[in-house]
């Protein structure tokens, strides 16, 4: 997931910001040229608002300034007439649960052929690893059951999706020993700058200050 976030997440969004700034990658940013990024971290997860790692990126996080946390974020959609808003995620995250997998199936059925296409698709590992004699061991799945993820038992609901529904309506913290990560996926959120499984390292990012 280190590469997956600096290559399609955090090195496109440079570049859009170069070319709304005007300069294009390689020309120099002036200093003092910037622009203003929010970010959508909660309290919950205070610990990922990192700065940008470039002069010509400011990122806030709003959220953090206002002292929300994910059950304050899911009151504000309620009342509002959003309680549906999903979680954001990359389309295809190792770290769906089922309730996100079936989602993806029953709402958006052009998505969740992409989705069984690219599960089939890494079965053998990274192409490019490959070549270099770095070859996965065994085969690689976005399901947790190891199975392709049309096969996979995502009609499963336990008893965490339940209390994770609930938790959701009161909007209040759930006790953690009762969360499923299989049912509902790794807890937090998702952002451009705060993919679940990493810590972006700049090394990965491909474009200069």
């Amino acid at each position: 997931m280190q590469r997956s976030t600096g290559e399609y997440k955090i090195k496109p969004i440079k570049k859009q910001v170069r070319a709304l700034l005007g300069y294009p990658y390689p020309r120099r940013i002036p200093k003092g040229v910037f622009v203003e990024q929010w970010v959508g971290i909660s309290t919950d997860e205070f610990h990922r608002a990192k700065d940008a790692d470039v002069a010509y990126m400011h990122n806030r996080h709003p959220l953090i300034e206002l002292d929300w946390s994910r059950a304050d974020c899911l009151r504000y959609l309620k009342q509002r007439g959003l309680a549906d808003t999903p979680k954001s995620s990359c389309l295809g995250c190792p770290f769906h649960g089922n309730a996100q997998w079936r989602h993806i199936r029953d709402h958006s059925p052009a998505e969740w052929a992409d989705v069984v296409a690219f599960d089939a698709a890494i079965r053998g590992g990274n192409a490019r690893a490959n070549a270099g004699d770095n070859r996965l061991l065994g085969q690689a799945f976005l399901h947790r059951s190891r199975v392709p993820l049309d096969q996979a038992p995502i009609d499963h609901v336990t008893a965490a999706e339940w209390a994770a529904r609930q938790t959701e309506l009161d909007a209040e913290p759930a006790d953690p020993d009762s969360l499923d990560v299989l049912e509902e996926g790794v807890a937090d959120g998702c952002s451009p700058w705060a993919c679940r499984g990493e810590q972006p390292r700049q090394d990965d990012f491909g474009l200069a200050a």
